[in-house]
């Protein structure tokens, strides 16, 4: 049937088909996903500078959260992966309920305490003036999109488990879709301004959240919701806490260092701020494929660790990781060139200062965006096998140590000015990747992470 023809490629049939058939999927889905900001900045930019800086100092915010709740997701999926490559779906129905049921409390838990501490929260930015009553008015609507985007990345966990990444993209393709309509429709014809932005974001992700919960429930699949046989069972509860602890404490953790260096770039002005924006967008665009694969990597291990094939989860992560460093160099040297760049980043704003800055960090990450194909392979291979561990400790030295070592070299030492944000984002994600690199050449990825009823790990 079908429905387990994936999971079939994966564990026994060609691996470059079996990359590619998840990726591309996940590829097209990120871009729909990071199309939901991007959307928003363009408009924003047709408003002006201060609202754009205004939800450029306030994204990282949001992201901090929705990176600890995405712990959940990544153990639902990992977990759910490794029991149906040992084949025992009982189990990987029972997961699901679990992950699904801790997904939506957490979720709506959290969209309450950030909706009402965002004034405080972006007066602490240092946000004053028009910038704070935008920055404040988006953070508290966007945040109650929450409930909904983990509706969809529930939806999206499960099935990427099974080996489905096609559906998660049908049903990410209806929520952009819906976006690109209302953002102009509420911003300009409604004449609702920032407002307009986060309400076109809500209701084009509740849409799809609802089709979501819907299709979860569909017995088609091996792995489906059954909510009213939902029993917490404590050694499934302690493999979340394994695996998704990790995960949220070093997303989150990343993000807020996110945070801290959008205050060391808005002390150099609102441009600087919305050219730093900008920048990291369409750098995220740029490294879509590396994302993609990353998450292939990710299931694709995770079968293949259950079904006790290490060699096999092996050799998918070395493909991976050299399809994707090669796609990104050829990638990173043609937009890296500056006519190409300033093009690119002219599409988000009309302010001069604004373009020349975002032109000039786009190039440098361009040109150094290969090393994000082995990062986020090599993450994709240790959040398989159930050590995000050791991706949340490479992933706060990222940042609070790596990236802001660089940072306050050139700012103190070589008095680069705004440039030494720019290069010390380079340097940190390279530097990462290759320690991630040296410790898969440990062989660690390949212990028992994830316990089983009666099981010890080692």
């Amino acid at each position: 049937m079908k429905k387990k023809l994936n999971t079939d490629l994966i564990l026994n049939g060609s691996m470059i088909r079996a990359i590619l058939s998840l990726a591309i999927p996940v590829v097209i889905n990120s871009f729909l996903q990071t199309m939901y900001n991007l959307t928003d900045t363009y408009w924003l930019g047709k408003l002006g500078t201060e609202e754009l800086a205004a939800i450029n100092l306030v994204t990282p915010v949001q992201s901090i959260i929705i990176n600890f709740g995405t712990g959940i997701t990544v153990a639902g999926s990992v977990l759910i992966a490794q029991y149906i490559g040992a084949k025992a779906y009982d189990d990987a129905r029972s997961m699901a309920n679990q992950i699904f049921a801790c997904a939506m409390i957490f979720s709506i838990v959290c969209a309450g305490v950030c909706a009402l501490s965002s004034p405080a929260i972006v007066g602490w930015l240092g946000a004053e003036g028009g910038t704070y009553q935008y920055g404040k008015l988006y953070l508290q609507l966007v945040v109650l999109d929450m409930p909904f985007l983990y509706m969809v990345n529930m939806y999206t966990a499960i099935n990427q488990a099974q080996g489905d990444t096609l559906r998660p993209m049908l049903l990410n393709l209806l929520g952009i879709s819906l976006n690109i309509v209302l953002d102009p429709l509420f911003m300009l014809v409604f004449q609702m301004g920032v407002a307009g932005a986060a309400l076109a974001t809500i209701l084009a992700k509740a849409v799809p959240a609802v089709i979501a919960f819907i299709l979860l429930h569909s017995k088609k699949k091996q792995v489906y919701l059954q909510l009213s046989k939902l029993k917490f069972e404590k050694e499934k509860l302690k493999n979340i806490l394994v695996v998704g602890l990790p995960t949220a404490i070093g997303g989150s953790t990343m993000q807020l260092g996110f945070l801290l260096m959008s205050r060391n770039v808005f002390k150099y002005g609102t441009e600087a701020m919305a050219a730093y924006g900008i920048g990291n967008k369409v750098n995220g665009l740029i490294t879509l494929p590396s994302t993609g694969i990353g998450s292939a990597v990710a299931t694709i291990v995770g079968q293949n660790v259950g079904a006790n094939q290490l060699e096999r989860a092996d050799e998918g992560y070395r493909i991976s990781r050299n399809i994707s460093v090669v796609f990104l160099f050829l990638g990173g040297i043609i937009l890296s060139r500056m006519p190409v760049s300033t093009a690119i980043v002219s599409i988000f704003s009309d302010d001069s200062d604004v373009i020349q800055m975002a032109a000039e960090f786009l190039s440098i990450m361009a040109f150094w965006c290969f090393t994000n194909g082995v990062y986020n392979a090599t993450s994709g291979l240790f959040q398989g096998s159930g050590h995000t561990e050791v991706t949340m400790i490479i992933d706060v030295t990222r940042l609070w140590v790596l990236r802001f070592a660089t940072l306050f070299v050139c700012e103190y030492f070589l008095k680069m000015d705004v440039q030494s944000v720019w290069y010390s984002v380079v340097v940190s994600n390279g530097i990462s990747a290759v320690m991630l690199y040296i410790t898969y050449k440990t062989g660690y990825w390949r212990r028992k992470r994830i316990k089983k009823e009666g099981e010890k790990c080692e």
